[in-house]
Order: C-alpha cells, then sequence, then structure tokens
C-alpha cells in the first residue's frame, strides 16, 4: 500500500520549498501587481485587498525576499514643485517641509517650474520613483491635479477643490486675509482701498472675494478696484500705474515682494506712504519687520502650512487613504505702512 504524504504549504515532497509571490496571488484570486503593491504597503491599496492577501500569505507562510523588497520599495524622497523661489515666503514653506522631515526617513528635493513644464516635471518626479509630492501654488488644472493624486500621495498648497478629490491640501484662508486687510484699513479712515492681485487664477481669486465682500460690508462698494497683473516687474508697474490714476488712499498687494515694489513706486512719484498712500502686503515675511520697511502683512505662517503638508504626506505613506483639507487661519501684522492716524 503506497503512504499517501500530504505536503504543507511551501513544502514539495516533505522538502521546505519557498512560496512565490504568484502563488499568493492564485491562492488570493488577485494579480501579481496586487500581491507587490500590498508587499510594498504601496499607495492607494483597499483594505479589502489587502485583507485578503495577508490572509493567504498567512495560509501559505510566505516570506518577502527582504533585500530585493528593499529594492523594490520606497526611495524615501519627495518632490516639492514651486512656480518660484525669488518669493521669500516659498522658502519658509521649504523649511516647514523640511522640519517636518526632520524625525522620519523621507527627504524633500525641490524643482522649479514655470506654467509651461509643471506637467512635465512632475512626471519625471514620477518617473524618478518618488514617494510623494508636495505642489505649491500648482498651475495644473483640478483635472490634470486629480490625476496626479490617483498616481502618486500627492499635497497641494495654494489650491482649493471645490469637489471632493485625490489628494490632501493645506491653504491659508484667503478670503479672511481679503477682509482682515479692508477691515484694518477703514478703520484706520480710509475709503478708497484698492487692490493689486495676481492675473493668473489662483489663491488670489479668494482674496479678491474676501476684499469684495468686505469692500461692500463697509459700505465702500463704489470703491472697489482691483488690478490683476503678470508676476514681472513690467506687469506690477503697470498695475500701479492704472491704481494710482484713480488717486486710492490705500492699496492692498497679493504678496510682501510686490508690496516692497509699491512702496517703491508710490515713492518715486512724490507719494508719501503711508501719509498719501498706505500699503499692505501679504505673507509676513522676514524683510517686513525691518525698520527701513515696517511693513503690515498678513501672516499665513508658511512653516506651519509646510509643516502640515509634511505630516499629511507621512500619514499617506502609513496607509491614510482618505483625502484631508486644511484650511489655516490668517493674522494681520499691523506696521507702520498702513497705520494712517500716526
Amino acid at each position: 500500500m503506497n503512504k499517501i504524504e500530504r505536503n504543507r504549504p511551501g513544502q514539495t515532497n516533505g522538502k521546505p520549498k519557498r512560496v512565490t509571490i504568484l502563488q499568493v496571488a492564485a491562492d488570493a484570486g488577485v494579480s501579481f501587481a496586487a500581491v507587490s503593491k500590498v508587499l510594498r504597503n504601496a499607495y492607494g491599496v483597499s483594505e479589502s485587498l489587502r485583507e485578503r492577501v495577508n490572509a493567504s500569505i498567512k495560509k501559505l507562510g510566505y516570506t518577502p525576499n527582504t533585500a530585493a523588497r528593499g529594492l523594490r520599495g520606497r526611495s524615501f524622497v519627495v518632490g516639492v514643485v514651486f512656480p518660484d523661489m525669488r518669493n521669500p515666503f516659498l522658502a519658509d514653506i521649504f523649511a516647514g517641509i523640511s522640519a517636518g522631515f526632520e524625525r522620519t526617513p523621507y527627504q524633500a528635493v525641490q524643482g522649479i517650474a514655470s506654467q509651461s513644464n509643471e506637467r512635465d516635471l512632475t512626471q519625471a518626479m514620477i518617473d524618478m520613483q518618488m514617494d510623494g509630492l508636495i505642489l505649491v501654488s500648482s498651475s495644473l488644472s483640478p483635472e490634470q491635479l486629480t490625476d496626479l493624486g490617483s498616481r502618486i500621495p500627492a499635497v497641494a498648497i495654494g489650491n482649493r477643490p471645490l469637489v471632493e478629490t485625490t489628494f490632501d491640501t493645506v491653504n491659508n484662508n484667503d478670503e479672511q486675509s481679503g477682509r482682515l486687510v479692508v477691515q484694518h484699513l477703514a478703520k484706520q479712515g480710509a475709503e478708497r482701498i484698492a487692490m493689486l492681485s495676481l492675473e493668473h487664477p489662483t489663491a488670489m481669486r479668494m482674496r479678491e472675494s474676501g476684499y469684495r465682500h468686505e469692500m461692500e460690508a463697509q459700505g465702500l462698494s463704489a470703491y472697489i478696484n482691483i488690478a490683476r497683473t503678470e508676476q514681472t516687474p513690467r506687469g506690477i508697474y503697470g498695475g500701479m500705474e492704472k491704481l494710482l490714476e484713480s488717486r486710492p488712499q490705500a492699496l492692498f498687494c497679493w504678496c510682501d515682494a510686490v508690496a516692497f515694489e509699491a512702496i517703491s513706486h508710490a515713492r518715486s512719484n512724490g507719494l508719501r506712504v503711508p501719509e498719501d498712500l498706505a500699503i499692505v502686503g501679504h505673507d509676513n515675511t522676514v524683510y517686513c519687520a525691518l525698520d527701513q520697511n515696517s511693513l503690515t502683512s498678513v501672516d499665513q505662517s508658511g512653516e506651519q502650512i509646510g509643516t502640515h503638508a509634511a505630516r499629511l504626506l507621512v500619514e499617506r505613506f502609513e496607509g491614510r487613504i482618505e483625502t484631508e483639507q486644511i484650511l489655516l487661519q490668517p493674522r494681520l501684522v499691523v506696521r507702520r505702512s498702513s497705520t494712517l492716524d500716526g
């Protein structure tokens, strides 16, 4: 009588044999790629798939090849895409991102993208197998961002989606920024309050909305005056010239760097700041507090924004699937450039 030997999973004729990923996939009824994703703790794996694969791994006694798994695993590199680095506020954001990764194995590398090449740059970062992306003031369309977030963990800073999406966001409450500025200037006695904004659709539209709504709330609708410019010295100069034609008493600039240029332009036209023209910036960058500048500015805490973005990515790497949107509240830091009452 022949003896029938029952082999346990992972054994053939009584001799141990390494179980393969293909065997795990067959047992779980999924693809090789699906098992690989579970083993790598890859982005976008559903809990049901993870449970099914892990059950088969336990049943078959599968042991991953640690060395090979390490080579196929994470790069521990995160790409950060900026539109420009001349604005000190963006440097504050990057400092916050770096601080957020300080106690983790992740490192941040930055890339500068123009409106025309941002899509190519983000794709290059994906091709380089970076683990995640942080996009600051992205020019990508909502559809492009949604597609990006479905392929790689991503956080968008300065981009507030109107519908549920695939990526996390960290934003300043830009509507409140506009309101704070108008409230302050109206309290100083200003009525003709103008705004120098940015041409391309960005968070500036929310700041404009806050400015408009507060001008209406203060009974100053007749003085609403917005000039949108390109982010160039020539564009800013043209915007200032246009606004000065209406002789505003105060000016809200979309960022501190532009506010400094506005101060210079006003003085070159014989205007005193703040006596003839009060000026307020946005971002409260380090140069605002210098005595020779003393620029009133909206503080949206760039470092805090960056730290939140880093935390959100780490949570994604650790398995969070649901999207999260963080909205930070700004505060106005008042200095000499806007104190009309002396």
